[in-house]
């Protein structure tokens, strides 16, 4: 075969990502060149309804043009929760623990449906999405909330609801992070995480969720950039490159024949390791289908050209190649057809985005995830009670993985829908003594304070601000605006609740229940232990 059909063949294999809410003439000429197989949507990407719809079909008519037998699939994290991608005209659905906490399944499939169904409208075919990771260390830092619990049973159910609520829907799911990024307190997006179980109890917990929602049908599987010492002898090599997790454990051992998707090569766990482009070849080898490489242009032509040098020197088979293309290919005709995409007319959002109906759904499984924690007898507050102060951090981004565009917490604003009289005084990220003498100052001329906290640490002055206002006014409310862990900080607070991430129909449910004009049903899907608080 000529190098210009297998570069064709090899560029079926990378899913990337580019800048801007056009498509750039270089991805233009990397579909026509390379026949790049899938497209991944980050919040730069994303407009309105309208402007996510044109892109997406600009990019399907220039497939199309390029000779395309199938469209392209084309990708978002839509987890939910603090987790998304969709925004202005959208509905903002739950995440996964909210979800978790109101301990229905049925929750996690209407949302996965409704979920779909947007997605779908927009052009969009593949949900990165649901997090099957089982989170049972509190100092995860890049899971946390995006996980349905700390129970491997719970997010087995829950995941299999979302996944086949979105397949109902007629959208590709992806299950992730293979074998599991639960159990880590290291990011990979910033350096390499080890899970050091052994292959027992990786059953019993990691891999349950993965091996029961592989026999219900799974569509795609995301690898973990982490490495199990337990799986994999040779030290630092993640599940992503290697060989015994992909194809030993994850193909042979737990039987997967769909596609198998790496996490975006340009995590530091690969970049600063192997490399982006030698990673791909390595990712291919170990028995992954797609690689994804979500930014840099130059990376993404130089793994092409390494993987096509590996193939010519015989690192790679062209065998294994069609292998991986068979695989996709079953994908895209089970999801995708061209007669199902319009690309002659201008196209039209169809009404169900952003729906009454689908806000229903989502305010509906909102009411059953807030979780008051405690309460000494302050709720429900009277609302001709005027003077509340609103204290909370002014932005909500701690995970690379979160979209600055949804950072500005509005808390304040969800309480004065039903206090209109209450004060409103953000906290900076970097709160620090001095602010903390003058909330607590401010403070004593309310009633009531309410703190909005954002995934409290041992060292973090959230907890001094909060234990100050207690011992100054006894009538503090705590609304936990992201990790139900913060409540391990502040065990003596009258009122605890959780909302699991800071979307305003979550914050705004919360606030209805501090009135007493909303039930709330929800139950912690985590164990929250004390926790011990520096220089303590």
């Amino acid at each position: 075969m000529n190098r210009e059909k297998l570069a064709k063949k090899v560029g079926q294999l990378l899913v990337i990502g580019f800048n801007g809410t056009k498509v750039p003439q270089e991805i233009r000429d990397l579909i026509h060149t390379y026949h790049i197989g899938a497209i991944i949507l980050f919040g730069r990407n994303i407009g309105t309804p309208k402007e996510v719809l044109d892109l997406t079909t600009d990019l399907q008519r220039e497939a199309k043009k390029a000779g395309y037998t199938h469209p392209l699939l084309i990708c978002v994290d839509q987890e939910n929760g603090v987790v998304r991608r969709l925004g202005e005209g959208a509905t903002i659905f739950p995440g996964a623990m909210a979800l978790g906490a109101t301990g229905n399944p049925n929750h996690a499939y209407n949302v996965g449906v409704a979920t779909g169904i947007e997605l779908k409208a927009l052009g969009i075919n593949w949900n990165l999405a649901p997090v099957l990771d089982v989170n049972n260390n509190p100092d995860n830092p890049v899971i946390g909330v995006r996980s349905f619990g700390e129970s491997a049973e719970s997010v087995s159910k829950f995941g299999r609801a979302s996944m086949q609520g979105m397949q109902e829907a007629g959208i590709a799911t992806t299950l992730k992070h293979f074998p599991g990024h639960g159990d880590t307190n290291v990011d990979s997006h910033l350096d390499l995480p080890t899970i050091p179980h052994g292959l027992t109890r990786l059953e019993e917990i990691e891999l349950k969720p993965f091996r029961e929602c592989i026999a219900e049908g799974a569509d795609t599987i995301m690898t973990a950039h982490v490495y199990f010492p337990s799986i994999e002898t040779e030290p630092g090599v993640p599940a992503t490159i290697s060989r015994k997790v992909i194809t030993g454990l994850l193909r042979e051992k737990l039987k997967f024949n769909g596609v198998v998707t790496t996490d975006c090569m340009e995590m530091n766990a690969i970049l600063h390791g192997v490399g982006t482009e030698k990673g791909a070849v390595a990712a291919l080898k170990a028995g992954v289908d797609y690689v994804m490489i979500s930014h840099t242009l130059e990376r993404q032509v130089g793994a092409i050209e390494e993987i096509l040098k590996a193939i010519e020197n015989g690192e790679l088979t062209e065998e294994e190649i069609d292998q991986a293309l068979q695989r996709i290919k079953v994908l895209k005709e089970k999801y995708l057809s061209w007669q199902d995409i319009s690309l002659e007319d201008e196209p039209i959002v169809p009404e169900t985005v952003g729906s009454k109906e689908h806000e229903k759904i989502a305010y509906e499984a909102y009411k059953d995830s807030v979780t008051i924690v405690k309460n000494d007898g302050m709720l429900p507050l009277p609302q001709n009670n005027s003077r509340i102060l609103v204290v909370h951090p002014d932005n909500g981004t701690t995970m690379q993985v979160e979209d600055k565009r949804y950072a500005n917490l509005s808390l304040g604003a969800a309480i004065k829908e039903y206090q209109p009289e209450a004060d409103i005084y953000p906290f900076s990220s970097a709160l620090d003594e001095k602010e903390v003498s003058a909330i607590v100052e401010k403070a004593k001329g309310y009633d009531t304070v309410i703190v909005g906290t954002l995934t409290i640490t041992p060292s973090s002055n959230q907890i001094a601000l909060v234990e100050k206002l207690i011992k100054e006014k006894g009538s503090v409310i705590v609304i936990a605006m992201r990790s139900p862990y913060d409540f391990g900080y502040l065990p003596d607070v009258p009122v605890y609740i959780n909302t699991y991430e800071f979307t305003y129909p979550a914050l705004k449910v919360a606030a209805g229940a501090i009135f007493g004009k909303e039930e709330v049903k929800g139950n912690l899907p985590v164990t929250v232990k004390k926790r011990l608080v520096e220089g303590k």
